[in-house]
């Protein structure tokens, strides 16, 4: 049976009735549907950040899954000038990298209504990732945390943030007990060096979204959830969060 198959034939709610952390599954038909669903989600999460705070801080995933939600997400009408943006992790490329994940902010979140939001970016101009994570520690350290609101993603591997299997600090990345930071991340399926938040970074969050979209980051997920010894790094998040993970879930077409 091909992982398509096996993931199709898996209920989520008996899945979630045996995973950590009673996460909810949300399935949609559709990509625009469920970008249009999320974005208003985490629209009214911000907006109710601001009234109680007076500021809301979002910490977004990059790559191709989110696009349509980035879009969906800028032209929601709250007050975006009292939001802080930043990456739940980054390539170690400036933004004229095609895979830069803070180019990819800008293009599709960063305008619009969401035109006025501050951003924050993962990124330093010095020849290491490891001296970028010095200084972004130093940078973001008056950065408003917990985060409001987290929106993470998934690779086909298992990874989220920058917490890839075989990463170099990856032990570190995911210790509970840490204090929240940025690290650097040198992995085997990674291409280019990364810097991530760390895991009590991410879980402290108030709102926590895990957003995948098609058959097999489903089949990986499952695996994941079923199996407590998981090797799968995104399991640590469902492990460690005290707040239930949001888990929105449409095929890849659409």
């Amino acid at each position: 049976m091909n992982p398509s198959e096996q993931s199709e034939n898996r209920n989520p709610e008996d899945l979630l009735a045996r995973a950590p952390g009673e996460p909810q599954w949300l399935e949609f038909s559709s990509r625009g549907r469920l970008a249009e669903r999320l974005s208003g989600r985490v629209a009214d999460e911000l907006a109710a950040a601001i009234e109680e705070r007076g500021i809301a801080t979002l910490a977004l995933s990059g790559g191709r899954t989110p696009e349509q939600f980035f879009v969906a997400l800028s032209e929601r009408d709250i007050d975006w000038s009292k939001v802080i943006v930043t990456l739940v992790d980054e390539r170690f490329v400036d933004t004229s990298s095609p895979r830069s994940n803070a180019a990819l902010v800008i293009k599709r979140l960063l305008q619009r209504h969401a035109a006025g939001a501050a951003f924050e970016k993962l990124y330093e101009p010095v020849p290491t990732a490891e001296e970028a994570a010095t200084i972004l520690n130093q940078r973001l350290k008056g950065l408003p945390q917990p985060f409001d609101v987290v929106l993470l993603g998934m690779g086909t591997d298992g990874h989220t943030a920058s917490f890839f299997p075989k990463g170099d600090t990856l032990d570190e990345a995911l210790d509970p007990k840490g204090e929240p930071r940025v690290l650097a991340m040198n992995a085997p399926g990674a291409e280019e060096p990364r810097l991530t938040w760390n895991l009590p970074a991410l879980v402290k969050g108030r709102s926590i979204h895990l957003h995948i979209e098609g058959v097999e980051k489903k089949s990986v997920l499952f695996d994941a959830l079923s199996d407590k010894e998981s090797p799968y790094p995104i399991r640590a998040i469902f492990d460690h969060a005290p707040t239930g993970i949001n888990i929105w879930y449409a095929p890849a077409e659409g």
